[in-house]
């Protein structure tokens, strides 16, 4: 999405901006719209929410917000993410010698990570192409023919220029058998692997150092001395996984599908993290979005969904740590457990006004005494001021769909008007706006996506018009067709299906029909 910079640097027409006020008759589409470079500047309306995010960003508080789907409560919860700086740690697992089943848990600093990475990548060498290795170390290596010198992947063990064995093997010609025994080792050469690696010297500033040559794929990868002690030092330390990286999203969205999504797991391991065939616990360790969140944002829509897992998000929002388990009992992971993992994330609930007795008291105390509680808006009023947002909306919309051309003036305004209608139906608020904007989203992609059926260069109020007759719900749908939800399930339930459901027995059959009761 063009930023309102990159905007300013084309050059293409008045650029407006929302956040400074324009008429909408300066402006001839939805080109013109500044669309502003700041996220939580993109949220349509929701001022209050916007200012309590902006200070949850830079004091780290958490939120709740209610209210209606389609208000705005991911978007505010995602520009909050935004605003946060970039995650400056790293969690990894590491192998423990002395209790395989407990890892242990190292978090490290960026400087640390980067140094991490500068080390292992000194000791992966250099990478070269086969022809520019010794002669004799490519051969061995798989590369290079013995017998005519073409080149060729090491994975084919007959040349394919000369089609004899690319490997050799010499056998003495005037012993008994000798040729016999030469055919059978050119035949087991033609099917016998190269070397894996090459040991060797070289010279190199007039010194004599040791050099290993190691097939990488198609590659073959150089390690010299300095390699080689930066390899066995790596060697000597634990083995470990990162559980989760230095650079990942600072926002992650928590669907509570299950204790394993949330909180984290241990894979199961038929061998029982036998040394020789399974696979180690610490390898196994899964972390779960509560973990992933750490320095980020934890997003949970529709929080009371979770259930019982909300005091779990408690715990982690009150200790700032989470242990991670074997989560069925039955697994060999049951047996893991890896202590104090991390999890400092700014928590953002979301939830309709009628689950609000659903939430955990406690989970609420804890919002209440560490963040805010914000009730969104569902509209703002009617104003120029307002309108202009509304614009900024439909451009925003068009912009990060990428398949749909912009609007015209005309469009946009019959935009406004049907926010309008929506606002005195759904809201009985007259003089208003609509701030249930993923419907309007919806509407303006439909009619992008007429404009592109016809071939319009941009989106007409003809086509908002076709759009909101196709865009209607199935309800409004049922309704025009048989006149209501119970004149539907008269008119195309079968003769069989009324038989057999239970609903259309209960409210068709006479009320003075008692045998439904017994």
């Amino acid at each position: 999405m063009p930023t309102e910079e990159e905007n300013a640097n084309a050059g293409e027409g008045p650029f407006l901006d929302a956040r400074k006020g324009f008429s909408l008759d300066e402006m001839e589409t939805t080109r013109d719209v500044v669309i502003p470079s700041d996220p939580l500047e993109r949220v349509i309306g929701q001022d209050e929410a916007i200012e309590l995010a902006r200070i949850a960003a830079q004091q780290k508080r958490h939120l709740l917000l209610v209210g209606p789907p389609g208000t705005g409560k991911s978007m505010i919860g995602q520009a909050l993410s935004l605003h946060l700086p970039s995650p400056d740690e790293e969690i990894q697992v590491v192998h423990n010698p002395e209790n395989p089943e407990r890892p242990v848990v190292e978090v490290k600093g960026r400087a640390e990570v980067e140094k991490e990475k500068e080390s292992l990548s000194s000791a992966e060498g250099e990478l070269i192409e086969p022809k520019e290795a010794p002669i004799n170390v490519a051969e061995k290596l798989g590369f290079r023919c013995m017998n005519c010198g073409a080149y060729s992947s090491s994975r084919e063990r007959v040349c394919p220029r000369c089609g004899k064995p690319k490997l050799t093997t010499t056998v003495e010609t005037n012993m008994p058998f000798g040729d016999i025994l030469k055919e059978m080792m050119g035949t087991i050469s033609a099917f016998g692997p190269g070397a894996e690696r090459v040991t060797t010297t070289r010279k190199r500033f007039g010194k004599e150092e040791v050099v290993v040559f190691e097939k990488a794929g198609e590659m073959i990868r150089i390690l010299d001395q300095e390699a080689l002690e930066r390899r066995r030092e790596l060697e000597k330390q634990s083995p470990r996984k990162v559980l989760v990286p230095l650079e990942r999203n600072p926002f992650v969205l928590a669907t509570g599908a299950s204790e394993t999504e949330l909180l984290g797991d241990v894979k199961h391991d038929p061998y029982g993290g036998h040394p020789q065939l399974g696979t180690p616990p610490y390898e196994r360790v899964v972390p779960g979005s509560i973990h992933e969140a750490h320095q980020g944002v934890l997003f949970v829509d529709e929080l009371p969904h979770l259930g019982h897992l909300q005091r779990y998000i408690l715990t982690a929002m009150q200790e700032h740590k989470f242990p991670i388990t074997g989560r069925n009992p039955q697994s060999a992971g049951a047996s893991v457990r890896v202590d104090d993992v991390p999890c400092n994330f700014i928590f953002v609930g979301a939830c309709n006004i009628q689950d609000l007795p659903a939430i955990l008291s406690p989970l609420r105390s804890r919002i209440i005494g560490s963040g805010y509680e914000i009730l969104v808006e569902t509209v703002m009023p009617d104003t120029p001021e307002n309108r202009c947002k509304l614009a900024q909306f439909v451009a925003q919309e068009i912009v990060m769909d990428r398949r749909i051309p912009h609007a015209s003036r005309d469009a946009v305004e019959a935009v406004i008007e049907e926010a309008k209608k929506r606002a005195r139906v759904l809201d009985q608020k007259e003089r208003s706006l609509t701030l249930r904007l993923r419907e309007l989203g919806g509407l303006i992609r439909t009619a992008g996506d007429l404009a592109v059926v016809n071939g319009d260069s941009l989106i007409e109020r003809k086509h908002i018009e076709a759009a909101l007759k196709r865009s209607r719900t199935i309800e409004e749908q049922i309704k025009e067709r048989y006149g209501s939800y119970y004149g539907a399930l008269a008119t195309d339930m079968s003769g069989a299906q009324k038989s057999t459901s239970p609903y259309h027995y209960w409210n068709v059959t006479s009320h003075d029909d008692k045998r439904g009761y017994f």
